[in-house]
Order: structure tokens, then C-alpha cells, then sequence
């Protein structure tokens, strides 16, 4: 099956549907090497196919992590420079799914990544999934703690309840440690 076929399988319908997404992972998971064909399925111009995409990804990562050890550093790279919140807040969830596969340059640029997303991007599911990612990696770097946490009172405020009330969670957490 090719990329195109992927990327025909999780277009169409609508934005709250997974569509084919589910048959997609099941496909991907009982063959690997369809994995490549999925991940290519995030340079499609259809948003929706990247939506659904970076859903595929998050499952597959959690039933097969060892597998996305490849595609970091193309995270990294490439697929952190989508501007699309979905895509966003799912890598601020790989690099914590995926942390203990990563050497220190790609954590630090995981890093680099979320403190840009959470300054920049607006999405309220950005913001709580990148402060999330961010207080994992602060469990083990103090100047991540003093950064993180004046990005943290800045969001006690903010008008989006579930951001504001994840920080004042965060902030807790971060103080306790």
C-alpha cells in the first residue's frame, strides 16, 4: 500500500472523526515497514490527513516506541516546523513517550521545541500538552524549573480554564519537588 493510499484513507469526513485512522494504525502495527508510508502521510497539504496522522503516530508509539526511534530526529527536524496546533501538541507528547530513546542533543532540541510552541502558539491543547511535556523534562533540570515556572504563572491567568487550572497543577507539582 502506498503513502497515497494512506493519505486517501485518512482524508475526507469530518474533523471530529478518526475515520480510517484506527484500520491505519491495526495496518501499521502488524507491519512495520508500513510505518514509513504513514509518517510520509505528514507532508500531505490536506490538514485533516495530518490531524489524523499525528493521532496514527501517538498509537502506534504507544504500542510500539522502539519503532519511532527512526523518525525522531525527522521530528525533530521537519515535522516540528508544521504550523498545525495537532501536530504540535502530539509531539509534545512523543518526546515524552519517547524520551528515554533520545540522546541528549535531540532532548535538548525537544526542549528547544516545546518552550518555542508554548510562547507561541495560542491553542489552549498546545498549551496544556506543552507545559505537560515541559514539567516532565524540569523533573530533571533546575534551570527548566526556573524558566518553566515563570511561563507558568503567566498562564494562572489565562482565559482558557483548563490552561490556567494545568499550570496552577504544574506549579504545585514543580514547588513539591
Amino acid at each position: 500500500m502506498s503513502a497515497q493510499k494512506f493519505e486517501q484513507r485518512l482524508s475526507g469526513g469530518h474533523h471530529n472523526s478518526l475515520g480510517d485512522t484506527l484500520e491505519v494504525v491495526n495496518e501499521v502495527l502488524a507491519d512495520m515497514s508500513k510505518l514509513a508510508e504513514l509518517y510520509d502521510c505528514y507532508k500531505s497539504d490536506d490538514e485533516l490527513v495530518r490531524l489524523r496522522v499525528s493521532n496514527a503516530m501517538k498509537r502506534v508509539c504507544r504500542e510500539q516506541p522502539r519503532w519511532l526511534v527512526p523518525y525522531i530526529d525527522g521530528m525533530l527536524d521537519d515535522i516540528s516546523k508544521i504550523d498545525q496546533a495537532s501536530t504540535k501538541w502530539t509531539l509534545a507528547q512523543l518526546f515524552v513517550m519517547l524520551n528515554e530513546y533520545m540522546d541528549d542533543k535531540q532532548r535538548e532540541s525537544a526542549i528547544i521545541i516545546l518552550k518555542h510552541n508554548l510562547e507561541m502558539d495560542k491553542d489552549w491543547i498546545v498549551q496544556n500538552t506543552t507545559m505537560e511535556s515541559l514539567a516532565f523534562y524540569a523533573k530533571q533540570d533546575a534551570n527548566l524549573v526556573s524558566w518553566l515556572t515563570d511561563r507558568l504563572k503567566e498562564r494562572l491567568s489565562d482565559t482558557h480554564k483548563s490552561v490556567a487550572r494545568r499550570a496552577d497543577k504544574l506549579l504545585t507539582d514543580l514547588n513539591a519537588k
